[in-house]
């Protein structure tokens, strides 16, 4: 009940479409990691700061843009937001392929980033609008579990891709991103934007500046040094912009976020959720990667089907435990999610050790960390789109996914705080472990007690 379609279509057809998209947005998320070695040795790079850039650069691009990527999706209608991101997005992938150096290879994963931020809210738009009311819901929790299908493959698809060439982890967008184009433009509906609902541009551009600043504290502020001039001042920015935001949201008659959103049953405590679970969403996988890699010494591709159970669960118990999560209720599902997942993790300061026993000790809790993820995200993502005002599902489904990124982000910066704090070894992990599940449990909280906000 967002957008008005002009006709008819399949909603499986809307379905198979988006994915494709959602899939291709997830990969570069994680397809990448697996690839930096043999880029540096291809365009004669060996500075892993330098490096860092080409994720950095995609997932500061990424968080700060998707709000008013979603409000310009609200104006122009989702259709036309998704086909248009989409297209930035494959032929960003293609000029990435083809990028002779480190310089230009940032430059257009910029370039992708921003149609990924047009793509995602976009395609949410579109799954609102094409099901009925009563499969709506379903077909929200399916969107959410293709993000962990990507998160499972990436690293997969990765490490299979650079054994040919690194650059067909880009390229390998391109004919999937031009076929879902072609077919999209076709079948999917079209819709009616809200022109008179342009954002302001003085509050798109303190709104991305705030966030893009704030992603760059965390990814780069261990680097810095959390006490260091340069950190206090970046941090220093990023309170002012907050406030700037704030001041702009009271003043302005129609801000990017308006009050409206914000105040639509569900949403901000949703949004709330799903900033503190991805938290330990982040440092769980960033934790177990450098796990496998680190302290047992696997490559990258057996790194990636070391991760990939956990995730691969994630659309399973997403579909599949919809009447579990109706019987219970999405609140006591969000909760009990977050308490498998911190068992999950747990697990491993508990269970893993020098010895590289897979499946004795890794693999019970990354199925348990799959399994808390298809609970929390799908649940949380339905409940904060159940009452979204009709001219406001894109931005709306922004907010949220931004809310996913900035946890993230967060989760990774701590992770990497409490390592660096411990003596290097098994022992780092442990205390980094049992704090990630402490911290799951925590927000497990902000899901209970609140029926309506």
């Amino acid at each position: 009940m967002t957008q008005l379609t002009t006709r008819t279509a399949s909603p499986r057809a809307v379905m198979a479409v988006v994915a494709v998209g959602v899939l291709l947005s997830g990969f570069d998320l994680f397809i990448v990691n697996v690839a930096l070695n043999d880029i540096a040795a291809s365009i004669g790079e060996s500075e892993l700061a330098n490096l860092s850039w080409i994720l950095n650069a995609y997932a500061i691009t990424f968080a700060a843009l998707l709000v008013p990527a979603g409000r310009i999706s609200d104006v122009i209608g989702s259709k036309n937001g998704f086909l248009a991101g989409l297209l930035v997005f494959t032929l960003a992938s293609a000029a990435c392929a083809f990028s002779p150096d480190l310089g230009t290879l940032v430059a257009f994963r910029i370039v992708q980033a921003a149609g990924a931020a047009l793509m995602i809210p976009s395609s949410l738009g579109l799954v609102l609008t094409s099901f009925p009311a009563e499969s709506r819901a379903g077909a929200v929790r399916l969107w959410a579990g293709l993000g962990g299908v990507g998160a499972a493959l990436g690293p997969v698809v990765g490490g299979v891709l650079v054994q040919v060439d690194w650059r067909w982890i880009f390229l390998v967008n391109v004919p999937l991103g031009i076929t879902a184009a072609v077919v999209g433009w076709r079948l999917l509906p079209a819709t009616t934007g809200h022109p008179g609902r342009r954002p302001g541009l003085i509050g798109a551009l303190l709104l991305v500046a705030t966030v893009a600043t704030l992603v760059l504290l965390l990814v780069d502020g261990s680097e810095w040094g959390w006490t260091s001039t340069r950190t206090l001042t970046v941090a220093a920015i990023v309170v002012l912009g907050i406030a700037l935001n704030a001041w702009a949201v009271a003043r302005s008659a129609d801000p990017i976020v308006s009050l409206t959103l914000l105040r639509a049953p569900h949403f901000a405590s949703m949004s709330l959720t799903l900033l503190a679970f991805h938290v330990v969403f982040g440092a769980m996988l960033l934790s177990v990667v450098l796990w496998l890699q680190d302290v047992w010494g696997l490559s990258a591709l057996q790194t990636g089907l070391g991760i990939a159970p956990g995730p691969l669960l994630v659309p399973f118990v997403a579909v599949y435990g919809a009447r579990f999560v109706s019987t219970i209720g999405p609140r006591a599902a969000i909760a009990l999610g977050t308490v498998v997942f911190a068992v999950g993790v747990a697990s491993w300061a508990v269970l893993a050790g020098p010895s590289t026993s897979y499946a004795a000790t890794i693999l019970p809790g990354m199925l348990l960390t799959g399994v808390g993820v298809g609970l929390v995200v799908p649940s949380s993502m339905v409940l904060g789109c159940s009452a979204l005002p009709p001219d406001q599902s894109s931005t709306g489904s922004a907010v949220l996914q931004t809310a996913r990124q900035v946890g993230i982000a967060v989760g990774v910066a701590a992770l990497v705080a409490v390592l660096t704090a411990q003596p290097a070894g098994a022992d780092a992990f442990a205390v980094a472990w049992w704090m990630t599940a402490g911290f799951a449990l925590a927000a497990s909280l902000t899901a209970i007690g609140r029926s309506a906000r």
